[in-house]
Order: structure tokens, then C-alpha cells, then sequence
């Protein structure tokens, strides 16, 4: 695995399960109203920048519905997103590593954190016809399958060539304060990978509630050599039906994360992803 020893990567996906393992607990206000993004520097241009982006970020992680930052009404409300802003803190994520020179100075990385009032954030949803979407997010199960040409695996909690996107995964879920556990190689019924892209998601959300999850999330990603990236599709169910989505030609990075936005979309209510 490219920039990462064997050891490290089984450390990380340690980190990773025991994240997806943890108890679901109604996100405090503090939690919810808040949002952080990289900047560099400190300076006030990659600030405005930054404070656009939390923006986008606090608003579907409060509603859980991501066509919002695709409206219209984005552009004037991105133009005014330091109106919005409580209170924001920096956090050099070189903490500890001296400046070397002038160019250190002023292009060291920064986690820049937004914090912003409740019915100010409320507010906005409003206007942009949208609500909060309160209360405990249900912790998922997925159930996926990974096919890299001759090399293919199901997703399980015990299957070590899925370390980093379990962390990927887990990294996903975070902003948007939802949980993801991957079930055990003996927790999948019996299926095989190729039987578990297939199966019945009823069926899933079974076995997901056997592994101490509330829904399932099922999909796969298939490395493509002409869209030179992943290809996953994803399946959830909600009140008798199931939807459906897919990205094309991106990293397993991206994938999870369209598949965390999507999941939370269709949980909070707002529909097709």
C-alpha cells in the first residue's frame, strides 16, 4: 500500500473500527453548529475562502441534505458566509515543526473552525427551503464489495487489504456526525462477495441489526481503467423503498464520501440522492 507500512495501515484501521464501533449519541448543539476545512495560512484572503466553505459544510451537516450548496441562492449567501460565522479558532496542523523560511511563513496549513448560532444556521435553511434534521443518526452497517481487477473482497471488519477505507469510511461519516461498522467475515450470512452485491437489502438490514447497526448501506466499487478512477453504486432502504446512486471515475476517497452524503440525505427525509 503506497506511503503506508503494513503496520501503520493495520494501526489505522484499527482507529477506524473502533470509531464506526462507538455508541450513537444525539449530536450536541455544539457539535452540530460547527464545521472546519483547511486554509492556508492565516491571512484574511484563505480566510473568506475557508469561511465559504465551512459554510457549505454546516448547512448539510445540520439539514443532511447535500443539493443544497448546488442552489442558486448559495452564491449571495457564500458572498456574506463571514456574517454567519459566531467564532472561529485555528489549529496548526504543523504544530511542532519549526518554520524553515519565508514561503513556511505564510503557507503553513491551518484547520480553520467555524462555529455559528443555531437559529442563525436554522434561519438559513429556511430561506433555502430546507430544516434541521434532529435528533440520534442511526448508526449504518456497510456491506460492500471492492473489485480491482483480479482483486476483489468484501468489506468486513476483519478483512486487513480494506484497512484504509475503513478509515476513509470512518472519515466520511465524521462530518456529517454519523457512525459506520463493518460487519465480521462471520457476521455476512453466509454470502461471498459476489452473493453480497446481489443480495436482497431487506436481507441486509438483517444482518446489519444482528451486527448492532440500525441500517444497512450496501454498495460496491470497481476500479476503472477508462474513467481512470473507482466506479461505486449504492444502495439504502427508507420507508419501503430503496434508492439508488452512483459516481463515476473518482477516488475510494470521494466514493465513500458520496456515499455518506447520500445515506444521510435519504435519512433525514430530503429524498434521492
Amino acid at each position: 500500500m503506497p506511503g503506508f507500512s503494513r503496520l501503520a495501515a493495520m494501526v489505522i484501521g484499527m482507529i477506524a473500527i473502533c470509531f464506526g464501533c462507538r455508541p450513537v449519541i444525539a449530536a450536541t448543539a455544539a457539535e452540530l453548529y460547527q464545521a472546519q476545512t483547511i486554509v492556508t495560512g492565516t491571512g484574511d484572503v484563505n480566510r473568506q475562502i475557508g469561511f465559504k466553505d465551512c459554510l457549505d459544510k454546516v448547512l448539510v451537516k445540520v439539514s443532511g441534505d447535500q443539493r443544497l450548496t448546488q442552489k442558486t441562492e448559495m452564491l449571495a449567501l457564500r458572498e456574506k458566509a463571514a456574517d454567519f460565522v459566531q467564532s472561529f479558532r485555528y489549529r496548526d496542523r504543523l504544530e511542532g515543526i519549526p518554520i524553515h523560511d519565508e514561503q513556511g511563513t505564510h503557507d503553513r496549513p491551518h484547520d480553520l473552525t467555524c462555529l455559528y448560532k443555531p437559529a442563525v444556521v436554522d434561519k438559513l435553511l429556511a430561506q433555502l427551503g430546507s430544516r434541521p434534521w434532529p435528533g440520534e443518526r442511526p448508526p449504518i452497517a456497510v456491506f460492500m464489495t471492492a473489485e480491482q481487477g483480479a482483486r476483489h473482497f468484501a468489506l468486513t471488519q476483519d478483512e486487513q487489504r480494506g484497512n484504509a477505507m475503513r478509515e476513509s469510511f470512518a472519515n466520511a461519516a465524521g462530518p456529517l456526525l454519523m457512525r459506520v461498522t463493518f460487519p465480521k467475515a462471520g457476521q455476512l450470512g453466509g454470502l461471498d462477495d459476489k452473493a453480497l452485491s446481489e443480495a436482497d437489502i431487506a436481507r441486509l438490514d438483517r444482518l446489519a441489526k444482528k451486527a448492532g447497526a440500525a441500517r444497512a448501506l450496501a454498495g460496491s466499487i470497481v476500479w476503472s481503467d477508462k474513467e481512470l478512477g473507482w466506479i461505486a453504486d449504492w444502495r439504502l432502504a427508507d420507508h419501503g423503498k430503496t434508492y439508488r446512486w452512483q459516481v463515476r471515475g473518482v477516488s475510494f476517497d470521494e466514493a465513500f464520501r458520496v456515499a455518506m452524503r447520500g445515506a444521510a440525505q435519504i435519512l433525514s427525509g430530503h429524498g434521492q440522492p
